[in-house]
């Protein structure tokens, strides 16, 4: 071992450079205050390792990046941690960079001879959040597309040169794959590049100028191994213990809490998403740009944040008089207070917003449910994770009725995604269309002719209507029972999912159903059921509230089939080409309760 460690300094002289690394001199001893340069060397050691493996599992294209991520995230052995690691050491950085650039304008670390390393330090912090931008987007997910489409529209509004610069670094004039491409090569390449390039620099001229003291001293000079080597290591510990736990704090506190970093739905340029938000280090711009309207928004945007960083650069000069050192102590603790007030009133501005929160459960919810798709028997097609969401009727269904139905009806009460819609209800409530409850609440004469069901409509006193308050209201004990069986038979013509356990259970129940409707309880006098009738004046009945049923029905309401001239201003879906057949029967399917569930076998309709 001797004759290889002697050999090794012969030719590298690898014993001098780790004594002068070890045996630097640290005025005044070892303190805590010095930690920070070592954190934050730790902490980029930790994101290029941690980059590498990623690197190595990821696929930079609009079609392959979500899915790439979420094999890491949800497939690859210890993804859920690697991801972790990278993404929240990213995080804590940013914590770090502000705590050592506090430690050196207190301790004028900045002064003579030392503005230059100053200098580079505040590049390699505006680098480092270079790198939390671009890797924003790199999962290609909602939130991260939709954020870096607002960043990278602020670049747009530079006077002159925006337009193009925006169209460089997006890779045209629309947001797609080569933007991705472009934030990969930046992320991945080019500002590691600059980062390691500064940080030799900014390491070599560290070590010309040497440790600027703490005045007053509180011992004698030391080594920097082993005390202030030991206080790095502990500091790093922490840093890293404050990562995993960052990693691990959901499912800490909840059992079906996710490990690691978040992932949402891919990303749809298709679909607005009203969830977007910059991550909390650039939170604090997002709220500084609402004080400015349209017209003077490059006042919040760039003017004002280009003077503060001139500022910064400039405080080396400033600080070569006593004043001027106060002033940018000063100057640095206003600002970091004006952003963190400025990050607070963002956060509360969000908790208080319903709307933003709704929209935040809106993208959660679709967020698990791709993860669930991409894990269902199809798996995920060529087309991408996208084409899931997009032809799923659990996602689609509530966008499609809030959209073109909730004008009129509601389900439980919203318009399908859980908003409340401030026009009058004017037609009947959906939820559980079909099923034996919904049925029995139409025939019942209290419920008939209320908001949930007629009570909007021209049929509020159609002869239907007459018929339930008139002729139900009185029925027998003996026909109350009969109504039971005819309810249990028109619904199950549905096949409802829901229940069709209990339709299977009652086949003798649906089957005396189906005669008393037809023959004793008057219903065929105008409603079709299994039979032809020209005469017919109401809704065939015949696979009332099935698949087939509602698609044709919300196709053209007013077809002889349903009710004819009598329609009451529902659209034409389908024959006017409002709706594709497509999203018809994703509509159909979310009315019905119809979409695939973890654990069933995935069916194509």
């Amino acid at each position: 071992m001797k004759r290889l460690l002697d050999w090794l300094e012969h030719r590298t002289g690898v014993r001098k450079i780790t004594h002068e690394a070890l045996y630097e001199n640290v005025p005044g001893g070892a303190r805590w205050r010095y930690v920070w340069g070592s954190t934050l060397t730790f902490g980029i050691v930790v994101q290029f390792i941690t980059g590498i493996f990623l690197w190595m599992g990821y696929s930079p294209s609009a079609q392959t990046a979500w899915e790439s991520v979420n094999y890491i995230q949800n497939e690859m052995f210890g993804g859920w941690l690697l991801r972790g690691i990278h993404h929240y050491t990213a995080q804590v950085m940013t914590v770090l960079l502000v705590l050592h650039l506090m430690q050196v304008v207190i301790d004028g670390a900045y002064k003579a001879p030392r503005e230059v390393n100053f200098w580079f330090g505040v590049l390699l912090l505006q680098l480092v959040l270079g790198l939390s931008l671009t890797g924003y987007l790199l999962p290609w997910d909602q939130k991260g597309f939709w954020a870096t489409k607002v960043a990278t529209n602020i670049m747009g509004i530079v006077p002159v040169v925006g337009g193009g610069l925006q169209k460089l670094v997006i890779g045209g004039t629309d947001y797609g794959h080569h933007t991705l491409t472009r934030f990969f090569a930046l992320h991945a390449g080019i500002l590691p590049g600059a980062v390691v390039a500064l940080i030799v620099v900014h390491v070599y001229l560290f070590r010309r100028h040497g440790l600027t003291p703490k005045e007053p001293r509180r011992g004698p000079d030391a080594a920097f191994f082993p005390d202030q080597v030991l206080k790095d290591a502990v500091a790093c510990l922490a840093v890293m213990g404050t990562v995993l736990f960052l990693i691990v704090r959901h499912r800490m506190f909840s059992a079906s809490g996710e490990l690691g970093a978040e992932l949402g739905a891919p990303a749809d340029p298709s679909e607005p998403y009203s969830a977007a938000r910059p991550d909390w280090y650039f939170l604090f711009l997002f709220q500084f740009l609402k004080y400015f309207p349209a017209q003077t928004e490059i006042w919040g945007a760039i003017v004002i944040p280009s003077v503060v960083m001139l500022v910064i650069f400039l405080m080396p000069m400033i600080g070569k008089w006593k004043l001027g050192h106060r002033f940018n102590m000063g100057l640095l603790v206003a600002l970091l207070a004006g952003a963190g007030l400025l990050t607070y009133l963002a956060m509360a501005e969000d908790k208080h917003n319903a709307a933003y929160q709704l929209a935040v459960k809106d993208a959660d919810r679709e967020a698990e449910r791709v993860k669930a798709l991409a894990h269902s028997p199809m798996g995920i097609p060529s087309g991408g994770a996208v084409t899931l969401l997009r032809s799923d009727a659990f996602v689609q269904g509530p966008k499609l009725f809030a959209k073109n139905c909730a004008s009129c009806h509601r389900f439980d009460g919203n318009d399908g995604t859980g908003r409340l819609v401030k026009d009058a209800q004017s037609a009947s409530d959906l939820k559980g269309f079909g099923s034996r409850a919904w049925i029995a609440g139409l025939l019942d004469p209290e419920r008939i002719s209320t908001t949930n069901y007629f009570g909007g409509t021209k049929f509020k006193d159609s002869k239907m209507s007459k018929f339930v308050k008139q002729d139900v209201a009185g029925y027998t004990p003996e026909q109350k029972e009969q109504l039971k069986k005819v309810i249990a038979a028109v619904s199950g013509e549905a096949k409802l999912k829901a229940q069709r356990a209990e339709d299977l259970g009652d086949a003798t129940v649906i089957s005396e159903g189906c005669t008393l409707l037809k023959e004793s309880m008057r219903c065929t006098d105008c409603h079709q059921f299994h039979v032809k009738d020209e005469d017919a004046t109401a809704p065939d009945l015949t696979g009332y509230g099935s698949r087939q049923w509602l698609v044709k029905f919300l196709s053209n309401p007013g077809h002889p089939d349903f009710y004819g001239k009598r329609n009451d201003r529902m659209p034409a879906f389908g024959e006017k080409q409002i709706l594709s057949e497509l999203e018809l029967g994703l509509l159909a399917d979310w009315l019905r309760g119809e979409w695939y569930e973890p654990g069933e076998e995935f069916s194509e309709k």
